[in-house]
């Protein structure tokens, strides 16, 4: 349809607000957008079209045992065998890695840190579902032992591409949160105006007030923070890897701060399964670690700022 990253983003941030269980991050945020940083074509061709009509579900695997997503922690090997290579190690969070039909895996070859296209049927690959808090965004442990793949870009190339690819995710991911966040203040704003206690509505009350007002402030910084990421990844300026780090760790604690405030401002109810608040607290804690967590972007943005 030709969106850029501001359409895109505006279609995570509504997401965000409602929870959205598919696989639609793991697919356009992590797989496509690295496929299309690759420049490689014959890839583009292979794999694209497939994932543009719904056939095929693709994701992206970086983070191993250590949890990090520095590339520099990458231990999954990739030996050439012939035309083909093979991959051997372990990764994990792997969202959607149960049912990808496409696997983009960051493994280390003898030149370097590469990305490498492994099919979900392929030998030598096993799958299993990891337990996690957020249980509407399935996250796997994916296990190579010689398993086949095909090399995306060029060998020892992957520092380049799977940075850009990451800086965008963490932008689109930002837009989903900051939707969260708002959907979670809406949410609290609207039951202090109706929960009746001592004969008048909580949110008359000062300390609900404030709240709320403060609630409102964060989630306001947070979106004006996702849409300069967004901003940023759509003219593709220098100014994006600082920028989407900063988008990431800002919205990230925003959002768990949304939610836990919503929480709070229900009460009880905000307590129990029934009631959904539990749930974007849930997607908060979750999407806060997805792709590293606060401290981990502000210490990127310090590396990446100018000297």
């Amino acid at each position: 349809m030709g969106y850029g990253a501001v359409e895109t983003g505006i279609v995570f941030e509504e997401m965000g607000r409602a929870l959205y269980c598919g696989p639609y991050f793991s697919v356009v945020a992590l797989a496509t957008n690295l496929l299309l940083c690759s420049g490689d074509s014959a890839a583009m061709q292979r794999y694209l079209p497939g994932i543009a009509s719904g056939d095929s579900i693709a994701t992206l695997a970086v983070a191993e045992p250590s949890a990090r997503w520095d590339l520099e922690s990458i231990k999954v090997s990739a030996t050439q065998s012939g035309e083909r290579w093979l991959l051997s190690g372990e990764k994990m969070f792997v969202t959607d890695g149960l049912i990808a039909d496409l696997l983009l895996v960051v493994a280390r070859s003898p030149r370097g840190v590469g990305v490498f296209a492994v099919e979900g049927s392929a030998h030598g690959l096993t799958r299993s579902g990891l337990g996690t808090v957020d249980q509407t965004r399935k996250q796997a442990r994916l296990v190579f032992s010689d398993t086949p793949a095909q090399l995306v870009g060029d060998d020892g190339a992957g520092r380049d591409i799977v940075g850009r690819a990451l800086d965008f995710a963490a932008v689109a991911l930002a837009a989903e949160q900051v939707g969260g966040a708002s959907k979670a203040l809406e949410m609290a704003v609207e039951y202090a105006n109706t929960r009746q206690q001592f004969g008048r509505p909580i949110g008359s009350f000062q300390a609900i007030k404030h709240k709320c007002a403060d609630l409102l402030l964060e989630v306001e910084s947070a979106r004006s923070a996702a849409y300069f990421g967004m901003w940023a990844a759509s003219n593709d300026t220098d100014e994006l890897p600082v920028v989407a780090s900063l988008a990431k760790a800002f919205c990230s604690e925003a959002y768990c701060r949304a939610a836990t405030d919503c929480i709070q401002i229900h009460g009880g109810i905000g307590f129990t399964w029934e009631h959904p608040a539990h749930l974007y607290f849930r997607r908060a804690i979750g999407t806060r670690a997805l792709l590293g967590d606060p401290d981990y972007h502000r210490e990127l943005m310090a590396q990446r700022l100018p000297v």
